[in-house]
């Protein structure tokens, strides 16, 4: 679909980049010829997904230990960053999520997802973005959000509420970024089952299984169908793209709203299984930051 080296000369930061969607779209752009920066909490993950990639298609991935719930911290990465020169792009793939019943939720619980979703969001886009201006470098921006920025969902609020504020940021920096040459554009996608998603959103359930049943398609979503829309946002074949979110899950959101609204008739007992479902992938992740 796309020329072997349209990513040629590009520097790319994919935030969340050690697994997941955020590496799958790394490996993309590393096999198109781009310079891939990869960022996440525990390095060591990122570090073994950057020696993966460049034994599987060669080129560069440079890996960064960095919380991005820290702005001093994520300032300090893209300085280091810069020190080889400006970035070109920016992929905002950091993300944390689970369902719980709204009532059950603890302010330790809703920050655990708001300050890695807007406010990590916010803080790499802020030190990418200011060094763009100030350099006049052009630049693009890529966040993955969710469908439900549209109608809210039940059961996720504070993922739905910081998704859509990285949805508002993205139409408010378009406007406010685009005389510098700066787009910033969001995908939406649908199921795209990876282990942690899975089993913190669907805990009940085999991974997809949900999505079959439901899409309009009736099936998940493909790691290549990111992939492929993830590099034409940034390839430069439409560039007057920007401050859009674009929907990528099969009409599902169109068809059932797209979000957890199901789960109202969950009971007691199915919501502590989902309780200690989350707890026990959380200890598992633990175990391996250990």
């Amino acid at each position: 679909m796309f020329n072997d080296q349209l990513l040629a000369g590009r520097r790319i930061l994919v935030t969340g980049g050690g697994t997941g969607l955020g590496k799958g779209m790394a490996a993309k752009f590393l096999q198109l010829g781009a310079e891939v920066h990869i960022c996440g909490r525990r390095k060591i993950v990122c570090d073994e997904t950057a020696t993966e990639l460049m034994g599987e298609y060669g080129g560069r991935v440079v890996s960064h230990g960095v919380d991005i719930r820290n702005a001093l911290a994520v300032d300090e990465m893209i300085e280091q960053i810069w020190a080889g020169g400006p970035l070109t792009d920016l992929i905002n793939n950091a993300a944390g999520n689970f369902v719980s019943r709204t009532q059950d939720l603890s302010p330790r619980g809703f920050d655990a997802v708001a300050n890695i979703v807007m406010h990590g969001t916010f803080y790499v886009t802020h030190a990418v973005g200011r060094r763009w201006i100030a350099g006049k470098h052009p630049g693009n921006v890529v966040s993955i959000t969710v469908t439900w920025v549209r109608n809210g969902s039940p059961f996720v609020v504070p993922s739905a509420m910081s998704k859509s504020a990285i949805h508002a940021m993205t139409m408010s920096l378009a406007a406010e970024w685009g005389r510098y040459g700066i787009r910033l554009n969001t995908i939406a996608p649908g199921e795209i089952p990876t282990e942690g998603m899975s089993k913190r959103l669907n805990p009940n359930d085999q991974p997809g299984a949900r999505t079959i049943a439901r899409n309009p398609m009736g099936r998940v979503g493909k790691m290549e169908e990111l992939q492929n829309l993830a590099v034409f946002l940034i390839s430069g074949g439409c560039d007057w793209i920007s401050g859009e979110t674009i929907a990528m899950d099969g009409a599902q959101a169109l068809a059932t709203g797209g979000n957890f609204y199901e789960m109202r008739e969950w009971s007691d007992a199915d919501w502590q299984q989902a309780r200690d479902a989350i707890s026990a992938q959380n200890e598992k992740d633990r175990a391996k930051r250990a």
